[in-house]
């Protein structure tokens, strides 16, 4: 019998989000099956809105908009309802992830002050992407926190046009319920074989790094260049022989 897969709890997202994203990134790079100089992070450029509110965790919600197109609310006059059953249905914390098929031109904003201030009382912590938003201030207010490609002035028909479904944003595909890692330098998405280690590899990583090559650096202070050079390839040797112990795999340095 196949034993079943351990997923993030809160809590461990909860720890995971003290961490910013590269952290996260190291950890998972150690554990992934998958090519870490190519997938899980956004290949395209984000903006992150609100870099002040640090790192965002949670899991993806999926939606399809096309503001530019007036025909969607008369196919289903009753989608935003039907969408919004959808995000409650699903265990918080949670990230929007839009996929708008306007792009790359933008016509309307699926995010302002009002669906943001709606999607956080669904447990919704924020939203990433590849079309527009607007009201800035108003969604920081909301504790709202937005990656996307661009601010816009108008909402045009943003309307959902299928949800709970694989998305494309920023270069980047995600499947609806991934966990995702997010703050102003991008995003990581992270499939669901590769969540129970994350926490402890990210962990285990940083620590590493304070141990070895940051405090070989920060001590290297007021002595020669050559007895600096030493100490920190000798730091790097021991962080390369921590991380060849603990995942059988080379570290960055």
């Amino acid at each position: 019998m196949t034993t079943p897969r351990k997923l993030l709890t809160s809590g461990d997202m909860l720890e995971l989000r003290r961490w910013n994203t590269p952290t996260i990134y190291n950890g998972w790079e150690q554990i992934t099956k998958q090519d870490s100089c190519r997938d899980g992070f956004n290949p395209e450029a984000t903006t992150d809105y609100m870099p002040q509110m640090g790192p965002m965790v949670g899991r993806a919600i999926t939606v399809v908009c096309e503001p530019g197109n007036k025909a969607h609310p008369e196919a289903n006059p009753n989608a935003w309802s039907e969408y919004r059953r959808y995000v409650a249905s699903v265990p918080g914390p949670k990230i929007v992830v839009v996929q708008d098929l306007d792009q790359p031109r933008t016509y309307g904003a699926f995010w302002g002050e009002v669906n943001s201030t709606m999607h956080r009382v669904l447990g919704c912590v924020g939203t990433i992407t590849d079309g527009a938003i607007r009201d800035l201030d108003e969604m920081t207010t909301a504790g709202f926190k937005a990656l996307a490609r661009r601010l816009c002035v108008g909402h045009a028909k943003s309307y959902p046009v299928r949800w709970n479904c694989p998305v494309e944003v920023f270069g980047r595909t995600v499947e609806p319920g991934q966990f995702i890692h997010a703050d102003k330098h991008g995003f990581l998405v992270v499939r669901e074989e590769d969540e129970e280690r994350l926490l402890e590899a990210s962990r285990f990583l940083d620590s590493q790094e304070c141990l070895t090559m940051i405090s070989a650096a920060r001590d290297s202070v007021g002595i020669s260049l050559d007895d600096a050079v030493a100490r920190l390839d000798d730091a790097a040797a021991q962080y390369r022989a921590a991380v060849q112990a603990k995942f059988r795999r080379s570290g960055e340095f």
